[in-house]
Formats: structure tokens, C-alpha cells, sequence
């Protein structure tokens, strides 16, 4: 049982006691004789479980949950109540404690509260992470429509659609056709927004994961972006090789990216 735990009782034999089973199961344990020093302790550190008396001098277990439930939400509460208290152990799960132990009781039913406990805060701790990593994610998906909605207004309004490459061969970006007198073809989506980009940049060396963000819209890693575009530009070509010096437009540069190296002019 793997866990940091904070016992809080005013009693010094139950403090030691509690300490003792739980530290024998592998828990990291401290201890607090009353409220106030609780308080103290989860202001300077944090814990994944309080076993918390109800009934204390001064600050009792109810102001206790209280104000853990505001600085220390997702740590798990047990309470320690005596007979006559149990309806006030009852009261207070409505204000966040999970469980409730009855003075006497057992280790075994102390280990297996405790125990649940610990599962429970790993379980809130990875609902935190998982949140956390949809969150990114989104975050990191909006950032790339964001750049490629960029990449894709600032092409067409730098620049008309049809541009001329070499002698008569003609590029058309919004129809994403090239043509060369009765010689036409025709680029699927993705070929014409991976072409775009190099047209309208000519010269520059764009870097696998670059091309892959602004044309296919995400992210990848530095050895996925070049396997993920090989077979595209493979195919891409393939067709421009119908055109003379078609085959050199698009120059790979080794272990960096790809560059347009055609000559190309822009038509009104």
C-alpha cells in the first residue's frame, strides 16, 4: 500500500496506533494532535488521505474537512467517530469525507478503508491526467487549423491561382490542375496543399514536420514526418513527370525536407 497519509486525532495512543498499521503496510505517515496543526501541515504539503477524528478541542474534524475540501480537494477523508457521534459522521460524507471508521477498529478495517481511499485518489489523479491531455490535445489541434487556415489565406491572398511553370505549363491551385497544352492532370486535395505551400514559397526549405502540420494538420515527431510524406510526394511526381523537368520540381533536401526548385511565374 503506497500512499502519504495524515492522521489527526488528539488522542496520542490512537495517533501512534494508526501510524503504526499504516506504516507497516508501506504508507509515508504523519501525524497532527489537533486541527489547527492539521491545517498547518496541508497549507505547506500535500497528502492523497486524512484519517480524521470528528470530535476534537478547538478545531474539529468538521472544520478540518471544511477546510480541506477548499485547499486540498482531491485528498481523500476518513473519520474517526465514537458511537455517540455517528450521525455526525454521517452528516459530514455529505460535506466530502468518503468513509467513516467506528472507535474501536480493527486493522483490518482500517487497512481496507484506507486502502480504498488510496484507490480512489489514483483514480481522481488519472481522470486529472487524462483531462489534462484531451485539453492539449485540443488546445494543440486548434493551434494547427489555426496555421494551416494562415498558410492557406495568406497563399491565395498573396498571390492569383494560376501560376506558370517553366515554358507553358500552367498551375492552377484553387482547381489543383496542371496542364501543359492537351496535357492536363489533376492533384487530389492534399498533393495541391503540399504544392501550395511550395509554390508560394519558393526556394525555402520546409522541414518534414513543417509540411506535415500545415498540410495534413497535425503534429508529429521527427522520424514519423518523413514516412508520413514520403509516399505522398512519391506519388506527386509521378504526375509531374509528364511535364518537362517535371521530376526535379520538388527536390528533397536529405534529412531536413523538401523544396520547390522549379521556375515559376506568377499570372495576373
Amino acid at each position: 500500500m503506497i500512499g502519504k497519509v495524515l492522521v489527526v486525532d488528539d488522542e496520542m495512543a490512537t495517533r501512534q496506533s494508526l501510524a503504526d498499521i499504516l506504516r507497516l503496510e508501506g504508507c509515508q505517515v504523519m501525524t497532527a494532535e489537533d486541527g489547527e496543526r492539521a491545517v498547518e501541515y496541508l497549507q505547506k504539503e500535500s497528502f492523497d488521505l486524512i484519517l480524521l477524528d470528528l470530535k476534537m478541542p478547538g478545531m474539529d474534524g468538521l472544520d478540518v474537512l471544511h477546510i480541506t475540501a477548499k485547499i486540498a480537494p482531491d485528498t481523500q477523508i476518513i473519520l474517526l467517530t465514537a458511537q455517540g457521534s455517528l450521525e455526525s459522521a454521517i452528516e459530514a460524507l455529505r460535506y466530502g469525507a468518503k468513509d467513516y471508521l467506528l472507535k474501536p477498529s480493527s486493522p483490518d478495517q482500517i487497512l481496507r478503508s484506507v486502502s480504498n481511499g488510496l484507490k480512489r485518489r489514483t483514480e481522481t489523479e488519472q481522470k486529472h491526467f487524462i483531462v489534462d491531455q484531451l485539453e492539449a490535445s485540443i488546445k494543440q489541434l486548434k493551434e494547427v487549423e489555426g496555421r494551416d487556415a494562415s498558410v492557406d489565406a495568406n497563399a491565395k491572398a498573396s498571390a492569383p491561382s494560376v501560376i506558370t511553370i517553366g515554358r507553358g505549363i500552367f498551375v492552377d491551385l484553387d482547381r489543383r490542375e496542371i496542364w501543359q497544352d492537351d496535357q492536363r492532370i489533376s492533384l487530389t486535395p492534399t498533393e495541391g496543399k503540399f504544392l501550395r505551400v511550395l509554390l508560394n514559397n519558393q526556394k525555402k526549405v520546409f522541414t518534414h514536420r513543417e509540411l506535415v502540420s500545415m498540410v495534413q494538420g497535425y503534429e508529429t515527431s521527427n522520424w514519423e514526418a518523413p514516412e508520413v510524406l514520403r509516399p505522398m510526394v512519391s506519388r506527386l511526381r509521378r504526375k509531374l513527370a509528364v511535364f518537362p523537368g517535371g521530376e526535379n520540381w520538388i527536390v528533397n533536401v536529405r534529412g531536413t525536407g523538401y523544396v520547390f526548385e522549379g521556375e515559376e511565374k506568377r499570372v495576373s
